[in-house]
């Protein structure tokens, strides 16, 4: 008796392109997000110049000056409103993504969201640790002050994703659409990842009682945004006071914006009392996310770059000082070396253990630079400069210097792999585009009446 051949498994893409809806969602995305990182270079620069001009008190002045009701203990300097207020706008935009990707999006397939999602981990913890290695061989524990450069460990970890855009709109323009949704969705639950950190292990002083009452206008906006309210002067109010009980909560207000992002519903309802989706038309966070995505990446994120990029660098001679040190050498380690080889290893893992394989076409180098490319940390990892060692000290000011500095070291990296690889980039973007049209061609083939 003859045994029965078995028929072989079909590997699973470890980079595959998504469906062409996800696609034209990306791509959509990717142009916004590219604007934003254009604004948000301009604003750095802007605040680098300032600062070490002759002007540059006008500049500490700016960002000193207090503003909002102190009865409410929100009389806030403008810096401080820079980050716990405008990048609150900034992480609800990504909660609202990140809902997207794993409700409606390609990530609801537990198989497509494995990679991003372990290629995510890979990338935090890696320079992580990489950072506590070059403190623990700089600072050694004798040191007092090696147990606050410890505090920075979470600087490196994060991933700008409108600077590595900005980068990629200039040297990158072939991408494949594959490795671009990587790098959004692994940029994606990055910030997921950061918002974790930040509300675990950067709250000093926990109120349970404001976060309890948070719940209340937490509550009522969810109820609201379900029911199909979009009136702002109703959910703005809302809004404004969850941020603030939050805030008053000693955890840090960014996480309201993603605690408020995560009550809106990804799919559209009929409006009953089943509340059944209908799956048709965009849904509220489709809605809400085109409304704020523009006021995140064109108005927030510059701003709060203008008012926290700035540091004195002290002339030419004094910028090596702010780099000489456990604190900036592991930040610009963490982010140069610790980002990429954490990604590239965590995806290789999962190619190792699991049936993926990479799509037709690319190859590990093209997983190398889009991992360089994620080594681009600006606007988390100034917010977590300042929460580990407070705004405008000696290490925060490093800390600046070092993000900044290991930034432009990555993106240099990858745009030399990128460019090398353009060839091929851009014979897969024809066939992309090829498929493309013969896909749009059947569908209007298929739909026209006999």
């Amino acid at each position: 008796m003859s045994t029965p051949r078995r028929t072989p498994r079909r590997r699973i893409p470890l980079l595959g392109p998504g469906s062409w809806t996800e696609t034209r969602r990306i791509a959509d995305i990717l142009r916004q997000e590219t604007i934003g990182g254009a604004l948000l270079l301009v604003a750095a620069l802007a605040a680098l110049v300032w600062a070490n001009s002759p002007w540059s008190a006008g500049y500490e002045t700016l960002r000193s000056v207090r503003v909002g009701p102190g009865a409410l203990h929100l009389d806030l300097s403008l810096a401080t409103w820079a980050a716990d207020g405008l990048l609150a706008i900034f992480f609800f935009v990504a909660g609202l993504e990140l809902k997207r990707e794993f409700v409606a999006g390609d990530l609801r397939d537990p198989r497509r969201a494995a990679v991003p999602v372990v290629a995510a981990v890979g990338g935090v913890i890696v320079p992580a640790l990489l950072y506590l290695l070059v403190n623990a061989l700089l600072n050694p524990l004798a040191n007092p002050g090696a147990g606050g450069a410890l505090r920075g460990w979470a600087v490196p970890t994060a991933t700008d994703i409108a600077f590595a855009l900005a980068v990629l709109a200039v040297v990158g323009r072939n991408l494949p659409s594959a490795l671009r949704t990587f790098l959004l969705t692994l940029a994606v639950v990055d910030d997921l990842l950061a918002i974790a950190i930040i509300a675990v292990f950067y709250t000093a002083h926990l109120a349970p009682l404001p976060l309890l009452a948070a719940l209340l206008p937490l509550g009522l906006f969810a109820v609201l945004v379900r029911r199909g309210v979009r009136a702002w002067w109703l959910l703005a109010p809302l809004a404004v006071v969850t941020w603030a009980l939050v805030h008053a909560s000693g955890v840090h207000a960014t996480v309201a914006g993603v605690l408020l992002a995560f009550t809106i519903p990804v799919h559209r309802t009929t409006g009953d009392a089943t509340g059944e989706v209908t799956g048709q038309g965009a849904g509220p966070a489709e809605h809400f996310e085109h409304r704020f995505r523009p006021l995140s990446a064109g108005v927030a994120v510059p701003l709060f770059a203008f008012l926290s990029a700035g540091v004195a660098l002290g002339g030419p001679g004094g910028l090596p000082g702010l780099l000489t040190g456990g604190v900036p050498l592991g930040v610009v380690a963490g982010l140069v070396v610790g980002k990429p080889l954490g990604i590239t290893a965590a995806t290789w893992l999962v190619a190792r253990f699991t049936r993926a394989d990479i799509d037709d076409g690319l190859a590990w180098v093209d997983i190398v630079g889009v991992a360089i490319l994620s080594g681009i940390g600006f606007t988390v990892s100034l917010l977590i400069g300042e929460l580990a060692f407070g705004a405008g000290s000696t290490w925060d000011g490093q800390v600046k210097v070092a993000v900044l500095t290991g930034s432009l070291g990555a993106a240099l990296l990858a745009t030399v792999i990128l460019r090398l690889r353009d060839r091929v980039y851009r014979r897969l973007a024809e066939a992309e585009a090829r498929a493309r049209a013969e896909a749009e061609t059947g569908a209007r083939t298929a739909a026209a009446p006999r």
